[in-house]
């Protein structure tokens, strides 16, 4: 089983974050922010991937850091449990319906950080979630993860079906991104040897 666990404290939050690649979709989610929370669970259903998170932020201030580090948390649990990649199908993409919106992301597991997000949400809240935080959530993921991410929004209305494809296509594509390819068994996806 292809698992870890990682803790990170600051000044501004305390995160912890336990994450399983060959699980079956289980998650304990808690991060004091509700819509966040609901995002986290399309990743552990759509994904099937195990994941617990609890994180306490300074929310009284916003909700930025802790969005922020629940992402790099995440990221570093990730890559943490991926190890050296041997065997992986390394791409992944995925399109996500919701009635009227459509998103598309791809995954490469690169051993780069590089985030492209073009996601223009219909409102600036979605109750009281400050969209903008997406965006910071990936980025701190795609950093300490090391993987290319690309995520595109390509039609919506409704920005919490907007959010929710995106969430939903990125757990699909890391899923197909992560898997192991029965004929690559042990190889490592790169003509440079190593990710």
């Amino acid at each position: 089983m292809r698992t870890a666990q990682v803790t990170r404290n600051t000044l501004e939050t305390q995160i912890s974050v336990t994450i399983g690649l060959d699980g079956t979709g289980v998650g304990k989610l808690d991060t004091g922010l509700p819509f966040l929370d609901h995002m986290l669970d399309q990743i552990v259903r759509h994904g099937l991937i195990d994941l617990d998170i609890l994180a306490k932020g300074d929310l009284h201030i916003d909700a930025h850091h802790t969005v922020e580090d629940v992402g790099i948390t995440l990221g570093q649990a990730f890559a943490k449990a991926i190890g050296d990649k041997k065997g992986v199908r390394r791409y992944g993409h995925a399109y996500v319906p919701l009635d009227e919106a459509l998103s598309r992301v791809v995954v490469d597991l690169s051993g780069r950080p590089g985030l492209e997000f073009h996601v223009e949400f219909t409102r600036a809240m979605i109750g009281g979630f400050d969209v903008d935080l997406f965006y910071e959530f990936f980025q701190g993921f795609v950093n300490h993860a090391g993987i290319t991410l690309h995520i595109d929004n390509l039609r919506g209305r409704n920005a919490h079906h907007q959010a929710e494809t995106v969430f939903k296509a990125f757990a699909r594509a890391l899923r197909a991104a992560v898997e192991p390819d029965p004929r690559a068994a042990g190889t490592m996806p790169s003509t440079k040897g190593s990710l």
